[in-house]
């Protein structure tokens, strides 16, 4: 039978703190635009899950889906913006 005990220090060689990353808060931050947007649509559309849809709604999920598209098209936009500077914008 083998032993594990020597593959473990390969396996826990860089511990994980469980934070993110600079990195990854800053991408996060990037993003939150496109994830309040996505909230706001989900919210407009789970209000209607068990009844009919009213003009009112219909409109509230008409805004919604626009916001979400802005908010999507912006980070695209800045995404091809900071790839085209090289990361300078």
């Amino acid at each position: 039978m083998k032993s594990i005990a020597a593959l473990q220090a390969v396996v826990t060689a860089t511990p994980f703190d469980g934070e993110p990353s600079n990195a990854e808060l800053d991408a996060i931050e990037t993003e939150m635009p496109a994830i309040l947007a996505d909230v706001v649509l989900l919210d407009a559309q789970i209000m209607t899950i068990d009844r009919m849809r009213t003009e009112l709604d219909e409109r509230r999920i008409r805004r919604a889906r626009r916001r979400v598209l802005a908010a999507r098209r912006e980070l695209a936009n800045r995404s091809a913006l900071v790839s085209l500077s090289g990361g300078a914008a």
